[in-house]
C-alpha cells in the first residue's frame, strides 16, 4: 500500500450499552484497515456489525480499547475535534440513503463540505464534479423525492466522496435497491481500486461479500473469522 500509517487501527475495542440488561455489542475486536483496501464486514443480525462501523466511524465510543483514525488517537479527542476529523476522512454511505428531503442533490453534496473547512465558494464547483461522477450531473437541482432509489443512493456517494475522505463506510448500501440500481452503486463504490481510498461495506448480502478482497465475519460482537482473497 504505502508507508502512512493504516487508515483505521482498533485494539482490543469493545462496546457495551447500559439497560435492564447490559448488552455487549462489541467484543475486544482488533482491526486494522490498510490505505486503499477493500473489505466487507458480515455477519447475521445482531452480531455487532452496525455497532463497529459506528464506533469506526467516530459516531460511537468504544467502551474499552483504543480507535486510531489516519493515524490520530481518537481516545482523548474532545467532540468538536472528532467531528472536523469525520468530515475530513469519513465519507459515510447509509441504506436509507439519509438525503435532506428539502434540499437539491447539488445542496446535499456540498453540505459534505460544510465542516471541512472547504471555502464557500469552492463548494459548488466540486459538489457539481461529484455528482458528474456519479453520471447525475443533469439531476444536480432535483429534489430527493424526484429522484428514484438507485439516483438518490448515488447522490449519497456523491456527498461521500465530495471531501476526498480516507475511509468510505458504506452500511448494506444496496440493501433498497433493484438489482441493476445495486450493481450500479457497487462498481462507484468498489470499482475504482487505486483511487488510495479505503472502502468498508457491512452487508448481509455474500454475494457481495465474495466480490471484495478480504472479508471480516462478526459473531456475537466479535471477530471469527478474517480472510483475504
Amino acid at each position: 500500500m504505502s508507508d502512512q500509517p493504516p487508515v483505521v487501527e482498533l485494539s482490543a475495542v469493545s462496546k457495551a450499552f447500559a439497560g435492564a440488561v447490559q448488552v455487549e455489542a462489541v467484543r475486544e475486536v482488533s482491526l486494522t484497515i490498510s490505505r486503499g483496501e477493500i473489505l466487507a464486514i458480515v455477519g447475521p443480525t445482531g452480531s455487532g456489525k452496525s455497532t463497529l462501523l459506528a464506533i469506526i466511524g467516530t459516531l460511537e465510543r468504544p467502551s474499552s480499547g483504543r480507535v486510531r483514525l489516519a493515524g490520530a488517537d481518537l481516545s482523548e479527542m474532545p467532540d468538536r475535534s472528532l467531528s472536523r476529523l469525520r468530515a475530513e476522512q469519513i465519507g459515510f454511505v447509509f441504506q436509507g440513503f439519509n438525503l435532506l428531503p428539502h434540499l437539491t442533490a447539488l445542496a446535499n453534496v456540498e453540505e459534505a463540505l460544510v465542516y471541512t473547512g472547504c471555502p464557500r465558494s469552492e463548494r459548488r464547483s466540486r459538489a457539481t464534479s461529484a455528482l458528474v461522477d456519479v453520471e447525475l450531473g443533469d439531476r444536480q437541482d432535483h429534489l430527493p423525492a424526484r429522484l428514484s432509489g438507485g439516483e438518490q443512493q448515488r447522490v449519497a456517494i456523491a456527498r461521500a466522496l465530495v471531501a476526498h475522505p480516507s475511509i468510505v463506510l458504506a452500511d448494506e448500501p444496496t440493501g433498497n435497491l433493484d438489482r441493476v440500481a445495486a450493481e450500479k452503486v457497487l462498481q462507484l463504490l468498489i470499482g475504482s481500486e487505486d483511487s488510495g481510498r479505503s472502502v468498508l461495506i457491512v452487508t448481509h448480502n455474500e454475494a457481495i461479500a465474495e466480490r471484495l478482497p478480504r472479508v471480516v465475519r462478526l459473531d456475537a460482537g466479535m471477530v471469527v473469522a478474517d480472510t483475504r482473497a
